[in-house]
């Protein structure tokens, strides 16, 4: 009996093989398509349903990929020729609340917000804020280790997640970390499996750290400069200064250019770069007029406000960034990271890639984390050599500044040729044996973060 029986047989009405479902399952957001189509997508609504695809797939050597709602920007959810999909979307119940000790027990198919719409009426809200919020997954922001507008102040989502229940590639359930608050028993492989891309096991039961609703006025401000380096200029000096805004974001003028033709505003007249700061807490208010004197003396023009439609408009800014430069052509949205003090050297070296090979890289910025999203824009499905060229001399670039090759998006197939540069062949090689320990058949997510 081949694969495909063997799970239609054993997961009744969740089997699905038609075409145009395959299909689906070929990319996800970044853009890039598996060769081949999968198998068959598995949509699991249990515990029971995943260990069982996983049995299965052990027992066939067939690979499997897990899978939530494909919001993923690096291709680590895409599946081709000859695998499995292992889709957990169907998996959204809500385990338990508790108000008491801060945290939720959530199944892995629930959305991030969806979930937080429910944590309200507790006065609680689990803080990891990507942009994809709305559509994607909390087991995927897991996956991921997802970031977003809000780190710098209330961290990724590393910092969020006290526990988690896992099933490995063989079927064995095992559950990692404590509902505690503390807990150093053995080595934390919780933490090993948050940013593991689904390549050490699938996620099917969370355990969420969260926070009380953050309460106090909400100060926003929209500020316009001469030039993307007085932005972050101005970022690097509210760190400096000790003040810890919740929102700290810069669009460069190609963005500013592409969010103006997109929605029709005219964003561009006012300046090259757009920097936008949000304050939150009981000392908002008091922290907004220093940040503002600060962006004042940098030579910026900004705007205040505490009204909520207002400040909704000035965020609306940074958040139609994705959507406008989608609307130019394809995209591949990098994701680097440095130290604070060195995003105005990466504004200039993208500047210099952007004339060297005659490209076209809006930038967008998490100014408080110095995460920055180059976007290399072009024209068909196949990525131009030398966008890959410019890609890679960006990322050699700022590893010589102390910085990584993703601050949120992780590897998975886009830059997995360039991991080894980072991490070095020792701790490269460990990695994958790490993986073997998880994984001896390599079956999860093959191919994946690590070249085949």
């Amino acid at each position: 009996m081949d694969v495909v029986a063997r799970l239609t047989r054993a997961l009744p009405g969740k089997v699905e093989t038609t075409p145009d479902v395959l299909e689906r399952y070929r990319r996800d957001r970044s853009g890039r398509v598996a060769d081949g189509v999968p198998l068959a997508v598995v949509r699991a609504t249990s515990v029971d349903d995943v260990q069982t695809a996983c049995r299965i797939a052990s027992a066939t050597g067939t690979p499997l990929v897990s899978r939530g709602a494909g919001t993923g920007l690096a291709g680590g959810g895409i599946a081709g020729a000859g695998e499995i999909v292992l889709s957990t979307t169907g998996m959204t119940r809500v385990l338990e609340i508790s108000p008491a000790n801060q945290y939720a027990v959530v199944e892995p198919g629930i959305l991030n917000g969806d979930l937080n719409r429910r944590l309200q009426e507790h006065g609680l809200w689990w803080p990891p804020d990507p942009a994809s919020k709305d559509i994607s997954t909390v087991g995927g922001n897991i996956a991921m280790n997802a970031g977003g507008l809000l780190c710098a102040k209330y961290g990724v989502t590393r910092e969020a997640v006290l526990a988690l229940k896992v099933v490995l590639a063989d079927g064995r359930l095992i559950s990692l970390g404590h509902k505690s608050v503390k807990g150093v028993t053995g080595y934390d492989l919780c933490a090993l499996m948050i940013g593991s891309e689904g390549t050490l096991g699938v996620i099917v039961e969370c355990t969420l750290k969260l926070r009380p609703v953050v309460t106090g006025t909400v100060v926003t401000i929209g500020a316009f400069f001469d030039s993307v380096e007085l932005a972050a200029t101005a970022a690097a000096g509210i760190t400096a200064a000790g003040l810890q805004p919740a929102i700290m974001e810069i669009l460069d003028r190609r963005t500013l250019e592409c969010v103006s033709r997109f929605t029709g505003s005219d964003l561009i007249s006012r300046g090259d770069s757009y920097f936008l700061v949000q304050c939150d807490g009981p000392a908002s208010v008091q922290e907004s007029s220093s940040v503002l004197d600060i962006i004042t003396s940098a030579g910026g023009t900004a705007e205040q406000t505490t009204d909520p439609a207002e400040s909704e408009r000035l965020v609306d800014v940074r958040r139609q960034g994705f959507p406008a430069l989608e609307a130019m052509g394809t995209m591949l949205v990098e994701d680097v990271a440095v130290p604070r003090e060195n995003m105005v050297a990466v504004f200039r070296k993208i500047a210099e890639l952007e004339g060297k090979y005659a490209l076209m890289i809006p930038t967008a910025c998490h100014a408080g984390d110095g995460n920055l999203h180059p976007s290399f824009v072009f024209q068909g499905d196949t990525v131009p050599e030398e966008v890959w060229h410019a890609a890679e001399e960006l990322f050699t670039f700022v590893l010589t500044l102390g910085g990584t090759l993703s601050g949120e998006h992780g590897i998975g197939v886009l830059k997995r040729r360039w991991l080894r540069a980072e991490l070095g062949d020792d701790q490269f090689d460990i990695q994958r044996q790490i993986k073997a320990v998880f994984d001896p058949q390599n079956i999860l997510n093959r191919g994946k973060v690590f070249e085949p």
